[in-house]
């Protein structure tokens, strides 16, 4: 058994004062980074992924042109090379083995849509890496927490969302998120 921890877009544009900023963002980033403090030997392979949109397109009508419905379109974020792409500052990215960067100039939510900095599918590095379990993190428990969790649990891995370092956009969507995610055999638990 070899385990990794998936780290979902714990950027700045995604907590408090960003650009899409959801409620508890930013205790999610310490939250995993506690986490790691504890856990990195429990780990075989920490993974963090990025939104890293280009900036001068609307990425595949991923950035609205006009008002943002807020479902597909959504405001300007996570610009690649810009602050609100960077990882939140309370991120221990030390921790971090492997990092994903999705988007690149069309629409994005899972990480397996990304790719590491050298070219290679996410799938990939866990295939190669005989990885088995997966614990997944981050934000939003809506949108990209729950694409990722999906995509992980279709590589046949088992899959667990740590529900104390997750933070959505809405209750009642996350909730939704969450009950989609068991009934596609993900298990939901906190941290410890």
């Amino acid at each position: 058994m070899a385990r990794a921890l998936l780290v979902i877009d714990v950027q700045n544009d995604f907590t408090e004062g960003g650009a899409l900023g959801v409620d508890g963002g930013a205790a999610v980033a310490a939250g995993i980074s506690a986490h790691l403090a504890r856990h990195r030997g429990d780990y075989d392979l920490v993974v963090a992924s990025r939104d890293w949109h280009d900036g001068d397109n609307d990425n595949g009508g991923h950035f609205a042109a006009g008002e943002p419905d807020f479902v597909g379109t959504w405001p300007v974020h996570c610009v690649a090379g810009t602050p609100g792409a960077d990882y939140h500052p309370d991120l221990a990215t030390e921790a971090i083995d492997a990092h994903v960067r999705k988007g690149q100039g069309r629409p994005a939510y899972s990480a397996f849509e990304g790719v590491l900095e050298a070219g290679e599918p996410l799938a990939a590095l866990l295939a190669e890496r005989g990885i088995t379990d997966i614990d997944v993190a981050g934000i939003a428990t809506d949108y990209c927490v729950r694409a990722s969790a999906l995509d992980a649990a279709a590589t046949g891995a088992r899959v667990r969302v740590l529900t104390d370092l997750v933070a959505g956009v809405a209750p009642a969507s996350s909730a939704a998120a969450l009950e989609e995610l068991r009934a596609a055999g993900v298990e939901t638990v906190p941290a410890d």
